[in-house]
This record gives C-alpha cells, structure tokens and sequence, in this order.
C-alpha cells in the first residue's frame, strides 16, 4: 500500500495508524460503519469509554505518548487518548490531526492540585478531524463513569460539531476555561510540551504513586 502524501494520514512514532494493536482496536469499533461520519464517532466513543481517564500516569517521552502504549495500559491522559483518537482515525483514512489549549480546570484532585500549585493545564490535548471539508475538534478524555463521578455533562461527538468541555458542570459550577489554543499539528510537539511543563511544573512531584481513581472516589463522596 502507498503511503499517503497528507500528513494527517500517516502514522508517525506517536500515531501509530499502522500498529496492529491499534488497527484492531479500531477495527472492532468501527464494525460495519462504511459512512466516514459515523465511523469518526464510533472511534470516539471507543477512546473515551473504553479507555480510563488518568493524569496520574504522566510521561513525556514517545513511548509514554504514542498510541499503543495507551492501549496496553488501558488508561491514559488529555494528550495520549488524543494521539490514539488520531491513530485510529488514520487507520480508517480520515484525516486527522493534533489540538492543544491552555485550559483552567476547576475540577481536579487534592494531590494534583498540590503537585502542580495550579489550576492551569497547559497543553491540554484534543483531536482535530476533517470530516465533509470541515475540522472538527474532538475531546475524549473523560469517560463516561468518571464524568457521572464528578457531576459532569460528558462530552458527546456527532461529527459536525465541536466537542470541547462544557463552562459548568452539572451543579453550575465552573468547570473548564479555554485560556489559550495554540492550534493544530499534524504529530505531537514534544519538546514544546516538555519545555512548556519545566517551565510552569517546576515543582510537580510524581504522582504515579498514587491511585487517580481511588482519589476521585473517595473527594466525591456525597455529603450529608
């Protein structure tokens, strides 16, 4: 097979389009969908349900961004599920490409709120897909048992809109501001991401020694 001139179908070290593991996975979400449209959502809701939200689990190099390794872990941050959103959208030959905003987040967890000494996410990710001569922006991180955890609307993709987290949550609080979008890549750019985190993390302890999902749990826990 000739590999393709746009760049936002190849696979790259980070957008593994060509890695078994990936193009099964893929594979089996997209089943009998032939309409690029529908088959976009499907690998959606794939990524953002059958892969867990965890920031904990955060590594900055390829092999803790690229797709497989997120598929392995079954598990995976803003950034990793974006690149296997990506990944799996190239192996079904949609064009699709990498999104990056600074974001504040009103909603996280006491350790990481203590780690990082702040509530901006710079460098959140997110996946660009060109579908009917149109980029739409799509947002898999949270699933959908998390986003009833913390009383959030979850984020839903119809191929024709974007899907970008919600201002409030469900109780109206603030939940997720846009600060700053940097725009769209057609692989990760690591080293700006690298830089970008020394430079406003310099403090950030690690944080895979503690267990992301037990954490939630137990500070959205109901009162009264």
């Amino acid at each position: 097979m000739t590999e393709s001139k746009d760049p936002a179908l190849r696979p790259t070290a980070f957008i593994e389009s060509d890695h078994p593991t990936v193009r099964a996975f893929a594979d089996h979400a997209l089943g009998d969908a032939r309409d690029p449209r529908e088959r976009a959502v499907r690998l959606y809701y794939a990524v953002r349900d059958q892969i867990r939200y965890d920031p904990y689990r955060l590594v900055l190099t390829i092999d803790g961004l690229k797709a497989s390794t997120v598929l392995d872990q079954g598990r995976g941050w803003c950034v990793n599920k974006a690149v296997l959103l990506a990944a799996m959208c190239r192996h079904a030959d949609i064009p699709a490409r990498l999104g990056y905003a600074n974001v504040r987040n009103h909603l996280s967890t006491e350790r990481m709120r203590q780690s990082m000494q702040t509530d901006v996410y710079y460098y959140h990710g997110y996946t660009a897909i060109l579908l009917d001569r149109q980029w739409v922006k799509a947002t898999p991180a949270f699933n959908l048992s998390l986003c009833e955890k913390f009383g959030l609307k979850p984020l839903e993709f119809d191929g024709r809109e974007d899907s970008i987290y919600h201002p409030f949550d469900l109780a109206g609080n603030r939940h997720m501001e846009y600060l700053h979008l940097y725009g769209e890549y057609d692989d990760v750019p690591l080293a700006d991401i690298q830089r970008t985190f020394a430079e406003h993390y310099p403090h950030m302890a690690r944080l895979d020694d503690g267990d992301f999902e037990q954490d939630v749990a137990r500070e959205t826990v109901p009162q009264g």
